[in-house]
């Protein structure tokens, strides 16, 4: 008889319940029941027979795959939900009809692009450390910005003990009080480009995410979210599904 099961997490990622390294977390918080019983990482389950629960609510298939672009404004966790009783950005895609949630990060305090699905190994793939996906910034920070602290933020500089990867940083407008940035960085640390700026000496006044691997944000206005088109899924279906990054923005 033919074997039907799959790892839990990639079930739960699936179904839409969330990417799978969260479905991971949800398993290890003991959220996760298989049969009545306390699931565990590295269980099997057979999508059709088993009957799976998430914080007691059943886990139904999803058979419509969804895959939008959201304009976050500042002010939102990106997050499903939050214990803290903040503004999610689940709360302005409520009218997409599925249950979707963010793929990747977007600080509170950040604005700008991000994605949404119910596509889990989408969101896991397109994620991962080693595909390098391009993400474009336009940074405002205070007063100037000197040669030196720009060559610092290109090559690297050393958050946590470990050196970010060399980025494109350059100066894309200067006022009297302000200089405006453009960073395209290659991987997602928390905070990034805030605590890269902080370690050279610069503040960030604003921070807003607007492109990323190639889909640009656009027009899109504030707080609004649309279906990504054919063509931006095409390059992201081909980024997520590639063995390396590389084919980035």
């Amino acid at each position: 008889m033919k074997d039907n099961k799959i790892r839990l997490q990639k079930h739960l990622s699936e179904c839409g319940i969330a990417s799978r390294r969260k479905a991971e977390e949800l398993i290890e918080n003991r959220k996760v029941k298989v049969n009545g019983r306390v699931a565990s990482l590295g269980d099997k389950v057979d999508p059709i027979r088993d009957k799976i629960t998430v914080s007691g609510k059943t886990v139904v298939a999803v058979n419509k795959k969804v895959y939008i672009m959201l304009h976050k404004p500042r002010g939102f966790v990106t997050t499903a939900s939050d214990e803290l009783g903040r503004k999610c950005v689940t709360d302005l895609v409520k009218d997409v009809g599925v249950r979707v949630y963010p793929v990747g990060r977007l600080d509170k305090d950040s604005e700008g692009l991000l994605f949404l699905t119910n596509d889990g190994e989408f969101a896991n793939n397109l994620t991962h450390p080693s595909k390098h996906v391009n993400k474009t910034y336009r940074t405002t920070v205070k007063g100037e910005v000197s040669e030196e602290q720009i060559i610092k933020l290109t090559t690297g500089v050393d958050l946590d003990g470990k050196k970010t990867l060399p980025c494109e940083c350059f100066v894309a407008e200067r006022k009297a009080d302000r200089t405006v940035l453009i960073f395209v960085i290659h991987e997602g640390r928390n905070r990034q480009i805030r605590r890269m700026c902080e370690t050279v000496g610069l503040t960030v006044i604003r921070l807003k995410r607007t492109e990323i691997a190639g889909v640009k944000l656009g027009m899109l206005p504030q707080g609004k979210w649309r279906d990504l088109n054919e063509r931006e899924m095409k390059r992201l279906t081909a980024i997520s599904s590639s063995k390396e990054g590389n084919i980035n923005d």
